[in-house]
């Protein structure tokens, strides 16, 4: 009679800590700011998306990270003078490297500077182990190819005003009514539903 083994039990992943970030948009007051969560093991190209997102940009442009010194992003051999890391299958976990800040780079034009601090760590949580979840925010993002931080206040400035010369090209450049306090969180963690990260 053979001995009986036992069977084996399959590994149980285990479910990846969180990690409350603040994300603010440099040089523009009042400030542009959102909190949102995401698991440490997300990779810095999935991250990209979550912030597009959270700042409502089209993804019409170049962008990059900036951690510890090294720059993350999309290499491309032809116009890079400095070597860039892919972000695609690097965790922020592992990039931060024990850092608790970093800036996210979008559109080399206008640049647009988001300064990123790890509030702190969460215990994971399986909700969330693939997927992001916005904890709050304030004002509207700027609107794409507004110029960067001064086009923005140039921008804001014009429809604040109805007298204003340049007002209604503005408003007609940007589509429609344009509210500058405006941010909805909840419309955010409604399309985070359908990110998975």
């Amino acid at each position: 009679m053979s001995p009986v083994v036992p069977l084996k039990q399959p590994k149980s992943k285990k479910i990846p800590d969180l990690l409350q970030l603040r994300i603010e948009l440099a040089w523009i007051k009042p400030k542009i700011w959102r909190r949102i969560v995401v698991p440490e093991s997300i990779t810095l190209g999935n991250l990209h998306h979550v912030l597009q997102m959270a700042f409502d940009w089209g993804d019409y442009h170049l962008h990059e990270f900036e951690i510890g010194g090294e720059r993350f992003g999309i290499p491309d051999p032809e116009f890079d003078w400095e070597p860039v890391r892919s972000e695609l299958r690097i965790q922020l976990k592992t990039a931060l490297g024990g850092m608790t800040a970093f800036k996210y780079i979008y559109d080399f034009g206008d640049h647009w500077e988001h300064r990123i601090k790890v509030e702190k760590k969460l215990p994971g949580d399986p909700e969330l182990s693939h997927r992001a979840l916005c904890l709050g925010g304030a004002n509207a993002a700027p609107p794409e190819d507004v110029g960067g931080a001064p086009g923005y206040a140039d921008f804001v400035f014009a429809i604040a005003d109805p007298n204003h010369p340049e007002r209604q090209q503005m408003l007609e450049w940007y589509g429609d009514s344009f509210d500058p306090t405006h941010f909805d969180d909840i419309a955010l963690n409604l399309a985070y539903q359908d990110l998975k990260i």
